[in-house]
């Protein structure tokens, strides 16, 4: 009698130790980060970095390594900023290819994302388009500028088709891959469960491919933002206001290295903060939310 007492009281322990055991697999410590670890881990090194390449870029200009006319100082550059902040064009300038830029890249989102969802979904589709796609994936940006011109003139219906024919395959081949790597499993648990047409791609499909999805809409925006620049440098004008890549042009034809310098610099940032600010987040919170980041 004791023996058969104990056995299912054996079972339960067993059973309790399995699903404490379970319980501690699925738990994942979340705790707000402190500004301090922010500071030192996210702030600290690009800072740094930063530092380091002025450093070592006044120091090329100090010994002379190259003439001024092709190396300008850090301090020429930083005069020619101050001098568009007081005159209050640094701004403006940066507003009209900004808004330029992520007015196209969401226009190309709305075709792209379509678009992939058909190319992934029709076998029929993905064999007449896929390789369109792919190859005018590769087509370097700067060659759809000239037949732009022509088929519009100089006006930001030249500048949009010029980001959209950059950023719609990559956007699209990036949820056409993220959907090729959706488990089978997943999809058919969504049928299991009704989710079927829209329903099964907006609550199965789209969430499963996020991960590749996002690394299309982030190689997408690099290539709207390339394109722009292309765009406006090409195909200055001043019925199209002054952008960041007229900003370069003018710095060329006017030989003004600091001027071009500080183009390119502000060229740079302003694709690093699109990233910090918006992509950086979202994928984050992807991978907080499949559990693959902690904090």
């Amino acid at each position: 009698m004791a023996s058969t007492d104990t056995t299912p009281r054996a079972k339960k322990d067993d059973l309790a130790g399995l699903e404490a055991g379970l319980d501690a697999l699925e738990a994942v410590e979340i705790r707000r980060t402190p500004v301090r670890e922010v500071l030192v881990k996210k702030v600290l090194p690009p800072t740094l970095a930063v530092v380091l390449v002025l450093a070592v870029w006044q120091i090329l200009v100090s010994a002379k390594v190259t003439d001024e006319t092709k190396l300008p100082a850090p301090s020429a550059v930083w005069d020619g900023l101050t001098d568009m902040w007081l005159q209050g064009t640094l701004l403006e300038v940066i507003w009209t290819s900004v808004s330029r830029g992520l007015a196209g890249f969401l226009l190309a989102l709305a075709i792209g994302t379509p678009l992939g969802l058909l190319v992934a979904r029709v076998k029929f589709v993905r064999a007449a388009i896929g390789p369109i796609l792919s190859g005018l994936q590769s087509l370097p940006s700067v060659a759809w500028v000239p037949p732009a011109v022509l088929w519009f003139g100089l006006n930001d219906a030249m500048m949009y088709t010029v980001i959209l024919l950059g950023a719609v395959p990559s956007i699209a081949n990036g949820l056409v891959s993220g959907v090729d790597q959706v488990p089978p499993l997943f999809l058919r648990a969504g049928r299991t469960l009704g989710a079927t047409g829209l329903k099964g791609t907006w609550f199965v499909t789209l969430p499963a491919a996020l991960p590749g999805y996002l690394a299309g809409l982030k190689q997408g925006w690099a290539f709207s933002w390339r394109s722009l620049m292309a765009a406006e440098i090409i195909a200055s004008s001043p019925d199209l206001g002054l952008g960041l890549g007229q900003l370069l042009e003018n710095g060329r034809n006017n030989i003004d290295l600091p001027g071009v310098f500080l183009a390119i610099l502000l060229i740079l940032v302003v694709g690093i903060a699109i990233d910090l600010l918006i992509f950086s987040p979202l994928e984050r919170w992807v991978l907080r939310t499949r559990g693959l980041l902690a904090k």
